[in-house]
């Protein structure tokens, strides 16, 4: 049925009487801020099962809500009209935030209620899933708006969401990603760039940024996120969290989106390590083969190298806390050698599987691509066969000397990234720079397949910074485990 609005429902919105039809007018400060409104509204109505009409000149946007099919407004119009205006609630005219939209960190869905046991070792905590996870009764958009128009609505949680719902834990909200979660910035041009709560004038990382603010501000007890090139670590040691990227397979992806399956992983954010212990128990279970309480401590020089020494020195507090607790650590000189196979082997890999999962999708439809994603991807699809073969040989090279290496008790003691989080006002080409320069630490992990925690134990310029811990494939909540006793 069909409804005669008061015009306090409406809020920014005008009733067009004659069609029974309610308009908001919009004028952005450009036609690319105007694309980027109509794509973001667009998102929003797909995800409401609503269909409004879009009228756009230059940088002025005109939006016009009616349901077709009842003849009318109807209470349909009305919670799409609202979640529009929640979605545009950054400006001053909106009234005041939420802490949410405040942080920008969560997907603009309409609530769905998501049942969780009553009971359980999680009971009591609030999680957010990163949009890449499926959960019940929301699309699943990957940051990408097109993904998001062909999504659906889910009827079936992702393995590792139905874990979690089923050890007590209360869903929140899905956060944003990184378009395709294929990048480091934590910046989504369709969606916005979510904040840092630990150091708001510098980048969340990505591509879990979104998971990580909404940890960072307080938001949920714990999210989930996932970690290809560094997207769980790099966010960690930006906003000042706990972080695991897990042995890979340890996790189930089930109910998930692709980027580079052979380096997928799901991980987790927490403020602190007893929280981070609790879904470790009930994510990973115990270990079949555990480290020993006493490790073998190994620093690899080359890896520490790559930071400059105002990090280093930084970092040093966190590394005599481990060594204190651990034993000293064993100096490891000349293993890793030349960087640049290993940091073209992640790359050549990794855009040859992203190519392989979306392509497709790229080439058939032409979807708008934000900045640096759009070069990664048409980079990704002239790796050759030769290159992509050549950096197999690579990875299996390392896989087999790293694992020689740590046996059954060695644990890798390195930086997270080169520094803390860059400024969010650094140009584009400045973060690819970083990017490049991060990949370099964070693909050892990756190429081999083994679990690194990284934990929030120094500072920088008032910034967070995270030092981590590498172990033996199998061994992740042993890595929780002398987290437990560091933090």
């Amino acid at each position: 049925m069909n409804f005669q609005p008061q015009a306090h429902d409406w809020g920014q919105w005008s009733l067009n009487e004659t069609r029974t039809a309610v308009v908001r007018r919009d004028e952005l400060a450009s036609f690319g801020q105007a694309l980027q409104w109509i794509e973001q509204v667009a998102a929003l109505a797909h995800a409401h099962d609503h269909h409004p009409e879009i009228h756009n000149v230059y940088n002025r946007v005109q939006l016009t809500l009616c349901t077709h099919d009842a003849g009318g407004l109807t209470e349909k119009d009305l919670l799409l009209a609202r979640a529009i205006d929640a979605l545009a609630s950054g400006t001053p005219s909106q009234g005041t935030p939420t802490p949410g939209e405040q942080a920008r960190c969560f997907m603009p869905y309409p609530p769905v209620l998501v049942t969780h046991q009553s009971s359980g070792p999680l009971s009591g905590l609030t999680f957010a899933v990163k949009d890449l996870f499926d959960v019940a009764g929301y699309p699943t958009g990957g940051g990408q708006p097109f993904v998001l128009a062909r999504s659906g609505i889910k009827t079936r949680h992702a393995a590792v969401v139905q874990k979690l719902l089923d050890a007590g834990a209360r869903f929140v909200a899905k956060t944003i990603t990184d378009e395709l979660a294929f990048s480091m910035n934590g910046q989504n041009a369709h969606f916005g760039n979510p904040i840092n709560g630990a150091a708001p004038d510098r980048i969340t990382g990505g591509s879990s940024s979104g998971s990580a603010s909404a940890v960072s501000h307080r938001l949920v007890d714990f999210a989930l996120g996932s970690d290809t090139g560094g997207s769980v670590r790099a966010p960690a040691n930006h906003c000042g969290l706990v972080g695991l990227r897990p042995t890979h397979g340890r996790i189930s992806l089930q109910g998930s989106l692709d980027l580079a399956p052979s380096f997928d992983t799901c991980g987790w954010f927490t403020r602190d390590v007893a929280t981070y212990a609790r879904v470790a128990d009930v994510l990973l279970g115990a270990d079949p083969h555990p480290l020993p309480k006493q490790v073998r401590l190994i620093m690899p020089t080359e890896l520490w190298a790559l930071l400059e020494q105002p990090v280093v020195q930084a970092l040093q507090p966190a590394v005599d806390r481990i060594t204190a607790r651990y034993g000293q650590a064993q100096a490891l000189d000349g293993f890793f050698g030349d960087f640049d196979p290993l940091y073209w082997a992640f790359r050549y890999i990794q855009g040859r599987e992203a190519w392989s999962t979306d392509g497709d999708l790229i080439q058939r439809y032409h979807p708008p691509l934000g900045p640096g994603v759009r070069e990664r991807f048409e980079w990704s699809s002239q790796v050759t066969d030769a290159q992509f073969q050549q950096a197999g040989s690579v990875r299996q090279d390392l896989t087999q000397r790293l694992t020689q290496l740590l046996g059954d008790d060695g644990v890798l003691l390195m930086p997270t990234m080169p520094d803390v989080a860059p400024l969010i006002r650094q140009p584009e080409a400045e973060l690819d720079v970083y990017r490049n320069n991060a990949i370099r630490l964070l693909c050892v992990a990756g190429l081999t397949g083994l679990p690194q925690i990284s934990l929030p134990m120094a500072q920088r310029l008032g910034a967070p910074l995270g030092i981590s811990l590498m172990a033996p494939a199998g061994r992740d909540r042993s890595l929780v485990a002398m987290a437990e006793n560091l933090l």
